[in-house]
């Protein structure tokens, strides 16, 4: 019985203005078969309409059940992709790229309002089955990115925008696809280099020196107005300074992230130091546990999440410094030296292709360090709901 409940769906009742948008998402799509799809004259046949049809019915069909389960759902957003990939089929073909009409652009209108009204009612969904529940949180992320990457794509292309503007997702894929050499030598120089060894230093050095204050009470009055004096100077003040001292190699960026990552993690190390309250300090006293004791056994636990939330910060501004840092000096490689030759040379591309490695890059630390997170502080009250 208990294992049947575990599994049961829950059906989400929708409002009445959510109501008329899935009827009007179903119409605009439905209206959308009744104009052209291009203004040029060598526009090519619409093709069969039953795709559009089908889901402009199921939305339709949602709105006036008014009612919609996980397996509607599950429908609704395989009827979404569906029409997505017939809209980017359509835009894609000669004749329409770059002259899409209205009959286009209602498709796109009604399925960018079922992908929205999708996408939100799967973020409400409530599973009492724990694995289900982690797919359809993963897939909330998952469907809004297609969502702006679909509508980035229909746009870009559907109104000719030139490249040297805006490319396309596709024309960016297919640079990453035709530059995987480039793109390997440009991570490694920044990221693997640059990134990962600056941001080491500059937080281990952070944290050392905030152990430190902690112990001496001068060392917490002098350095904290330091360190953020130091946190204001700009990166294009100091990025030169760091490439004549170290070098035009991956050395001198190294410096500006640890320049950049030292006074997050001095000061929210600190503040999770001082996080402890007066019961517990006085607890250990009665006990007779030294500075060491405490610290290793309450306070450092206790400055866990303060930690690792200075860590999250600074793995985002490493690879922003070490990017930047590459401005102003370095060899004919790395992502920020790409960026700037490329556009330079109007290869817009090339410049988005290092902007989504670096993305995925910066996304994918974020995510091991907030993992890390968990599995450290699993005690932590915002994990024991979870």
């Amino acid at each position: 019985m208990s294992a049947a409940l575990a599994l049961a769906p829950s059906a989400t009742g929708l409002s009445r203005a959510r109501t008329l948008f899935w009827i009007a998402a179903g119409a605009l799509i439905a209206l959308s078969l009744a104009f052209p799809l291009s203004h040029a004259a060598n526009a090519p046949p619409r093709g069969f309409p039953l795709p559009p049809l089908i889901l402009a019915a199921g939305c339709i069909a949602v709105g006036v059940h008014g009612r919609l389960d996980p397996r509607r759902l599950a429908l609704v957003l395989l009827l979404v992709g569906l029409g997505g990939v017939v809209a980017l089929d359509t835009v894609h073909r000669p004749g329409i790229a770059g002259s899409a009409a209205l009959g286009f652009w209602l498709l796109v209108l009604g399925l960018w309002l079922a992908a929205w009204l999708a996408v939100d009612a799967l973020a409400e969904l409530h599973l009492l089955d724990p694995r289900r529940q982690r797919l359809a949180d993963l897939a909330v992320p998952i469907a809004f990115g297609a969502v702006v990457l679909f509508l980035w794509e229909v746009v870009t292309v559907g109104f000719g925008v030139p490249p040297v503007l805006m490319p396309s997702p596709s024309a960016i894929g297919a640079r990453i696809a035709a530059s995987p050499g480039v793109l390997w030598a440009d991570f490694v120089q920044t990221f693997l280099k640059a990134v990962l060894a600056g941001w080491a230093l500059g937080c281990a050095s952070g944290f050392v020196v905030a152990l430190l204050a902690d112990r001496v009470p001068f060392l917490r009055r002098g350095l904290l107005p330091l360190g953020n004096f130091v946190a204001a100077l700009p990166i294009i003040g100091i990025a030169p300074i760091m490439v004549m001292w170290f070098g035009f190699d991956w050395h001198s960026k190294a410096a500006v992230v640890v320049v950049m990552t030292f006074f997050p993690m001095l000061v929210n190390t600190g503040a999770g130091l001082a996080a402890t309250g007066h019961l517990e300090r006085d607890l250990m006293r009665s006990y007779g546990a030294s500075w060491l004791a405490t610290l290793l056994k309450l306070r450092l636990p206790t400055a866990m999440p303060f930690v690792f939330n200075a860590l999250k910060i600074n793995s985002t501004l490493a690879l922003i410094g070490a990017i930047v840092a590459e401005f102003f000096g370095t060899p004919i490689v790395g992502m920020g030296f790409r960026i700037s030759t490329e556009v330079g040379r109007m290869n817009l591309d090339m410049v988005w292709a290092e902007i989504a490695v670096a993305a995925a890059a910066g996304s994918a630390f974020y995510a091991l360090l907030t993992l890390a997170e968990r599995w450290v502080t699993f005690w932590h009250p915002s994990y024991q709901g979870r």
